[in-house]
């Protein structure tokens, strides 16, 4: 590959749940993420922050689209996946304490080497989540 050619960043992220209202319970309600949109019982789409986060039935993404307009290829895992939030120090502080309110057990809650922190979290089809200070990967 050329040198030349070089990656703005991630668009977007895709986790995979069968179960898409009890996703949209938490990532809409619990999360407070803004929905672009939903297809029945296929995917729901959210805005987080310049990125966008795709959940998918994995039971409807295995066969790909059936649409000639969007050829989207065949798609899908099984088990957990995993995706970690982009957060300050406070907002994890809060984000921990509000999330436990609501019974949603902190797995871990640690400093790395670097000293930032990160609490890990489950949605309801049991995809590992994180919010991370951004110095965990950058220099502050």
């Amino acid at each position: 590959m050329s040198d030349k050619l070089v990656l703005d960043g991630l668009l977007e992220a895709a986790l995979y749940a069968e179960d898409l209202d009890a996703a949209e319970a938490f990532y809409a309600g619990v999360l407070g993420l803004e929905k672009i949109t939903r297809v029945e019982d296929r995917h729901v789409f959210y805005r987080v922050g310049d990125m966008v986060l795709l959940i998918f039935n994995p039971l409807r993404t295995v066969t790909g689209s059936s649409s000639t307009q969007m050829p989207v290829p065949p798609h899908g895992a099984q088990g957990q996946g995993h995706l970690c939030f982009r957060a300050s120090a406070p907002q994890i502080a809060a984000w921990a304490e509000a999330l436990e309110a609501d019974g949603h057990a902190i797995e871990a809650d640690f400093h790395w080497p670097n000293g930032a922190r990160s609490i890990y979290f489950r949605d309801p089809a049991g995809n590992s989540l994180e919010m991370a200070e951004p110095r965990l990967w950058f220099e502050a």
